[in-house]
């Protein structure tokens, strides 16, 4: 991670797997209708968080895999969490969103 960062293909490299990522996830309507339908459907959530991001609602997309992590922390090999640390990374560290994100996740892993 230091190295991409002297390199200065930290943030930036993210930002554009992240785009990629979002793709091929379809429309927000479906995944919000499968979540409504089952709340345990993770990878549902997680989809939505992506799309979310992907329309800039930074805040939207982090209180979604704040909601799988609540739910089941190690869901897909802790995917969501990892997940945060990875929007959080391309969002920047002073980001609001980033700094909301990171407080909101310490609370719910340290209480």
């Amino acid at each position: 991670l230091d190295q991409r960062r002297h390199l200065g293909i930290g943030g930036e490299h993210v930002a554009v797997a992240l785009a990629e990522q979002t793709a091929a996830l379809g429309d927000a309507g479906t995944l919000e209708a499968r979540v409504a339908a089952d709340p345990n459907d993770h990878q549902a959530r997680f989809d939505l968080a992506l799309l979310l991001n992907a329309r800039g609602d930074r805040d939207g997309a982090v209180d979604r895999l704040l909601e799988i992590l609540r739910r089941n922390r190690s869901w897909n090999e802790e995917r969501a969490r990892k997940q945060l640390l990875q929007f959080f990374e391309a969002w920047g560290p002073m980001d609001e969103a980033t700094l909301g994100g990171r407080r909101k996740l310490s609370s719910m892993l340290f209480s």
